[in-house]
């Protein structure tokens, strides 16, 4: 089973939120490089549920990606172009950035399930992580 779809999995099982389910899918490298284990990620990610500030900002998955990104990266400004690339690539996916949009507030139309921003935000991390 694909890391993306494990964390689609577990997101379910744990009960955690999009940002934290991205997180746990990079659990092992994070834990390798900064020594963080699946407790202190879901501490970490616990405040991006329904998006960034309740649905008002960015998606919590993709909030996920940019967080990997700042912890496997090799530096600030690897971090902001990767950062960068990986919401590019995830508007385009998804069409939108912000949870509220992608879930179809107030134009009662749903762009992408939470499970799929999930996916393509772990998907489109994993390709922009190891491009250099």
């Amino acid at each position: 089973m694909e890391r993306c779809d494990l964390a689609v999995e577990r997101k379910h099982q744990l009960g955690c939120n999009c940002c934290q389910a991205v997180l746990l899918a990079f659990e092992k490298e994070i834990g390798e490089k900064m020594n963080l284990d699946e407790e202190a990620l879901m501490a970490l990610g616990s405040g991006f549920g329904a998006g960034m500030g309740s649905m008002e900002a960015t998606c919590g998955a993709l909030v996920g990606a940019g967080m990997v990104a700042g912890m496997l990266s090799d530096g600030k400004i690897s971090t902001v172009l990767k950062t960068r690339a990986m919401s590019a690539e995830f508007k385009e996916r998804v069409g939108a950035l912000r949870c509220a949009d992608i879930k179809g507030v107030q134009t009662k139309k749903v762009l992408c399930s939470c499970d799929n921003c999930v996916r393509y935000a772990i998907q489109i991390a994993e390709k922009i992580l190891q491009s250099k």
